[in-house]
Parts: structure tokens; sequence; C-alpha cells
């Protein structure tokens, strides 16, 4: 009996293993790819600004495109989430190519948009199709979909802790067992090391200075952690805005981004600036180091949440990210704190608001910013998190715990004043 338990652990041991080295391989490797297409895009785009004119009709492209070709996967994030807490049917590996087509033209033609969407869904749509290579169940599923969304966040950010917490966090109030928390780890290093070895480099932040641990420091952490949990919640809200109004006036969903590419289009020729189109690395750069426009932030989220709105393709975290460091950084003005440490503050508490993840938020900022400043990372994030509301950028997302049950207490309060 012993004997066989120990060959059945073994044989568990190693089909585990090799599926993390399997994932971890094809999803750091997708994502290498993806991030050098990004790149020459970009540079491309750059060089070349009267492309933004064509954004109409890479926006035509990308919604007939999804339209004929991907009725499921047009959902991005959220299938990942749906099929997650109620198993249906695979994740179509068409996902993988449509997502990374449509975000590369997306960036190409000047749309303002992200990239984790865009690794996470080719990782986990690749990851899935394990799950009938292997013959697994409902249950073990569960455990590649978490592996998908490690590798792939971890390997387009190069934050395998924050990767791997990440993708337990995000379906933290599902049922998760052991297996996934242990492959989850494994696999996002497999992913990370992988864009090493392909030798794609990753964008390098550092707040040079941190101030030594105060209450007067503290409660400027806190006033600017409301701040940017006040501001995830505005950058959800509009998001949904955006694609709801789409939704209900246009009925042809390939119309959607042709329009919203015309308005994008003469709206960034009346601004004059390429500021706020793609990832906006550069300027969450210079955020680090100058006192960003007051208005930057908020034109970030205005033109994101119209790109995805309208159906554009790409991710959220990265304008997130752009829209905490710059809001941070104008927050120096006001606030006696290092402006470095106000944008990386703002970088990762805006994105733990807006997903309801301050755990792997908190990681990230460590193994992005250094663990010196980690105190205020982990003060900044959870007060982020309490204050975003219960509406977060990934609607299908099942989101409970304490804030909400805070939440509901107050709503029961205030029904039982009136």
């Amino acid at each position: 009996m012993n004997s066989y338990s120990e060959k059945f652990s073994i044989k568990i041991l190693f089909k585990w293993t090799l599926i993390c080295l399997i994932i971890g391989i094809l999803s750091g490797s997708t994502s290498s790819f993806f991030l050098v297409c990004l790149n020459r895009v970009t540079e491309y785009r750059e060089n070349n600004s009267w492309i933004i004119w064509l954004l109409p009709i890479g926006g035509l492209f990308i919604g007939l495109m999804y339209h004929y070709y991907g009725k499921t996967a047009v959902k991005g994030n959220n299938l990942i989430l749906e099929e997650y807490e109620n198993p249906q049917k695979p994740i179509p590996l068409l996902m993988a190519p449509l997502v990374l087509i449509g975000t590369l033209i997306t960036h190409l033609f000047g749309g303002s948009a992200g990239r984790e969407g865009t690794a996470v869904q080719m990782s986990t749509a690749i990851s899935d199709q394990l799950t009938r290579v292997f013959k697994l169940d409902n249950s073990e599923r569960k455990t590649i979909l978490i592996l998908g969304i490690s590798a792939g966040f971890a390997s387009v950010f190069g934050t395998p802790l924050a990767g791997a917490i990440f993708a337990l966090e995000v379906v933290f109030f599902s049922k998760i067992n052991f297996k996934s928390v242990f492959t989850s780890f494994l696999v996002a290093y497999i992913s990370y090391y992988v864009v090493e070895f392909w030798k794609v480099k990753h964008t390098l932040y550092s707040i040079p200075s941190v101030p030594h641990f105060s209450f007067p420091n503290l409660f400027w952490v806190s006033i600017s952690g409301v701040l940017f949990g006040l501001t995830a919640l505005l950058f959800s809200k509009t998001s949904h805005f955006w694609h709801e109004l789409f939704s209900k006036y246009i009925s042809y969903p390939p119309i959607r981004p042709f329009v919203g590419g015309v308005i994008l289009a003469v709206s960034f020729y009346f601004i004059g600036t390429t500021k706020y189109i793609g990832l906006g690395i550069p300027s969450i750069v210079d955020s680090f180091n100058h006192a960003s426009d007051n208005y930057d932030f908020f034109l970030k989220i205005l033109f994101t949440g119209f790109t995805l709105g309208a159906g554009f393709k790409g991710g959220e975290v990265t304008p997130l990210f752009f829209i905490g460091a710059t809001l941070g950084s104008t927050l120096s003005l006001f606030i006696p704190l290092p402006i470095a440490l106000l944008a990386g503050l703002g970088f990762v508490a805006v994105f733990s608001g807006a997903t309801h993840t301050p755990i792997a938020c908190t990681i990230m900022g460590m193994e992005l910013f250094g663990v010196e400043s980690g105190i205020y990372i982990a003060i900044a994030c959870g007060v982020a998190y309490f204050f975003s509301g219960s509406i977060g950028i990934y609607s299908s997302q099942v989101v409970r715990g304490p804030k909400y049950k805070l939440y509901r207490k107050l709503n029961s309060s205030n029904l039982e004043d009136l």
C-alpha cells in the first residue's frame, strides 16, 4: 500500500512538473515574441505619427476578425475567469493569435492600451489545450487556468512572485487547492527565466530615497492610498461605461472600433501629443523624476477606457501603472514625500484597487522597487483596495472579502436609518 502510494505521488508530481515546464516554456516564449513585436510596432508608430490616421481601419479589421472568428474569445480575461468559476468549454486556442494580432494593430495605429491582457490570454489559451492532452478533470482544469494566468503575468512584467500570487488572488474567493499554489509559483519562475533566456528586457524602475517610518509619513501614504483607490474606481467605472455605451448605440460590433478609431485619431490630432497613446512607458519612467502634469492621469483614464470600450485589444494594467505613477508624481507637489516614492506607490496601488489584488501588488512593488519601500507599498495598496469600491476592471471576477462585508454593513445601516 505504501509502495503504491509513493508511486502514485511520484506520478502526480512528474505529471504536474511536466505540465509546468510545457506551459512555462510556451508562455515565456510567446510573451517574448509579443514583447519584441510590441517594441517594434511602437518604434515604427513613434517615427511615423501619420499612421494614427489609420486607427479606424485597424479598428475595423480587429472588429471583423473577432466578429467572424472570435465570438467567445472576444470576452478576453473575463472568459478565463468565467471558465474558472464555472467550467463549460475549453478556451479556444484561436484566442492566442487573435489577441496577439489585435493588440499589435491597436498599438501600431495608436490606441491607448496595455499588454498584460494579451500575455495572459495567450498563455491561458495555450495552457488550456493541455486539459485534453492530459485528460484532466474540472478541478485539475482550474489549476491549468491558474497556471496560464501566472505564467502570462510573470513573463510579460518580469515579476514571478507577483505573477504567481496574482493568479491565485484574482480567483481567491473560489476554491483553490495546494497543488495550484505550488505549481503557480513553479510555472511563474519557469516562464520568467524563459524570457531571460530569450534576452528580452523589461523596463527598470527605482525608488532611490525611502524616508524612515514615522506617523506623519504613514498619514501621508494613507491619504495618497485613498486617492489611488478612488482613481482605480474611476478607471473601472469609465471602462465599463464606454463598453456599455458602444454596445447600446452600435449594434454591429465591427463598426464600434471603427467609430472609436475615428474619434481617437481626431482627438489625438487636436491635443497635439502622443503621450497618451500606446503603453506610455516614457511618461511612467519620467514620472519618477519629474512632476507630471496634473491632468495626465485623467486623460489616460479617458483614452484607455475609450480605446478598450470601443473594441480595441490590449490590457488595462500598464495604463493603470501610467495613471497611478503620474498621479503620484503630481501629488508630490502637495504631499511631503519623495516624488519617486509617490510615483511607485501609485504605480502599484491603483492596480491593486482596480483588480482587488492588494497582496500581489504589494509583492510586485517590492520586486520592482526594492524591499526598502515595502511597508509603504503595503499600506498604499491596502488602503487603495478598500477605497476602490466593489467594481473592478474584470466584470466576471468573483469579488468578496473584508471590504465587501464592510460595504454590506454600511448599506444595511443606511437602509435602517431610512
